[in-house]
């Protein structure tokens, strides 16, 4: 008598950074036209921290310094028919450039808090920068405009 063996389901693990500097978030336009989050893949031999940090410099040409955890949680892609963890954290820019494009998004902006809730993004991203805005304005109120 065989019995299938229990087959964990896989799934890609991203990490996010909230970046806020003059009360605005840095976010990414992808291919499927949805405001996001830099950050990417995790690598071997490296930290979370360390990985949103070097995404954020890739994507954006941004220095970061990560700070918290924000928020965990799974997000099914629809188009690619893949589920991510997402992890999220907030990240403290050094430096007033402004961000630059890489070949890996459309468009790269900077949204105001008000911004956030009319654009097409995942409800854990909003949930993310909302999250970061109210800590910010506790501790670091001059970043936040």
């Amino acid at each position: 008598m065989e019995h299938d063996a229990y087959q964990p389901q896989t799934f890609s693990i991203s990490i996010k950074g909230v970046v806020v500097r003059a009360g605005k978030v840095l976010l990414l336009r992808n291919e499927r036209d949805e405001w996001e989050l830099p950050g990417g893949r995790i690598e071997v031999g490296e930290t979370p921290e360390e990985c949103v940090a070097r995404e954020i410099l890739e994507e954006t040409q941004w220095k970061v310094e990560t700070g918290p955890i924000l928020d965990t949680w799974m997000y099914y892609i629809g188009p690619a028919e893949k589920h991510v963890f997402i992890v999220t954290f907030g990240c403290f820019p050094s430096g007033d450039s402004r961000p630059v494009l890489s070949r890996e998004h459309k468009e790269v902006g900077l949204f105001g808090e008000g911004e956030i809730l009319g654009l097409t993004m995942p409800d854990g991203y909003k949930r993310s920068i909302a999250t970061w805005f109210e800590r910010l304005r506790k501790s670091a109120p001059e970043l936040t405009g």
